[in-house]
């Protein structure tokens, strides 16, 4: 479980949110290009220092700016698929997952065993010896997936994970990828500006404008109910992965 607010003083604005999140929740972080979604996950993962405030991940402070406590990213178990996946190149499939595993010294016998059935679990034992740039986009996003996963993490943070890819391979991974965080049981937080990514992958949405949280609710509220916010310029009747004002709706 993860609980955190945040204060951090940006270029044009100041970042301040406050988040709780519970095992195999999926928060989602809506909002235009710019807004501090991916600050959140900076904060969060120890990339970045708040200026104030308290990070709590499974009862452990990892940031608390009045005891002076900062874990840093490698003490924190912080699963994090960026929007480019950030995979090695020069690296095979089973490389590339084995990495993190390596770094804390897992046993080698351990190690194959837990990558074949994370390979099995997501589909893409058939590639475990391919070099990631020989791989589909679909296939790169499982990979870094399958990374953030492996080490069981305490917390998984997904950057927009989905705009690499074409739409339609986008239609099939956002079910994949909203199945696979549910099976994962880690609480996760994905930052996306696709309304429709929230629909499908979160269980719950903030909206961020300016660093600042201007609504909180549910998926199925962002176009029904008096609370939700106007969104009504954002539709229409395109099937591509279309950019309005920064939100992006298919």
């Amino acid at each position: 479980m993860l609980t955190a607010n945040l204060e951090k003083q940006l270029r044009d604005f100041k970042l301040n949110i406050d988040l709780t999140v519970n095992p195999g929740e999926v928060l989602i972080l809506l909002g235009t290009n710019g807004s501090g979604k991916s600050t959140v996950l900076n904060l969060l993962s120890g990339l970045l220092e708040p200026d104030d405030g308290e990070i709590v991940l499974n009862g452990h402070v990892v940031f608390n700016a009045k005891q002076k406590i900062f874990s840093p990213p490698e003490e924190r178990n912080i699963g994090y698929v960026f929007q480019n996946y950030a995979l090695f190149p020069h690296m095979s499939v089973f490389d590339n997952i084995a990495y993190g595993l390596k770094m804390r010294k897992i046993p080698k016998e351990q190690i194959v065993s837990q990558i074949q059935r994370t390979l099995e679990d997501l589909e893409i034992a058939h590639v475990r010896n391919e070099r990631v740039t020989n791989l589909s986009g679909g296939q790169r996003q499982r990979v870094a997936l399958a990374r953030a996963l492996i080490v069981q993490p305490h917390l998984l943070l997904l950057d927009e994970p989905l705009t690499a890819l074409d739409p339609m391979a986008r239609e099939k991974i956002r079910l994949e990828l909203r199945e696979q965080l549910v099976t994962s049981s880690h609480p996760a937080i994905m930052v996306t500006h696709s309304i429709k990514d929230a629909q499908i992958i979160g269980d719950r949405v903030i909206i961020l404008e300016k660093g600042t949280v201007i609504w909180k609710g549910k998926p199925d509220e962002l176009e029904s109910g008096t609370s939700a916010p106007n969104l009504s310029h954002l539709k229409c009747e395109c099937f591509e992965y279309r950019d309005f004002g920064g939100i992006a709706i298919d």
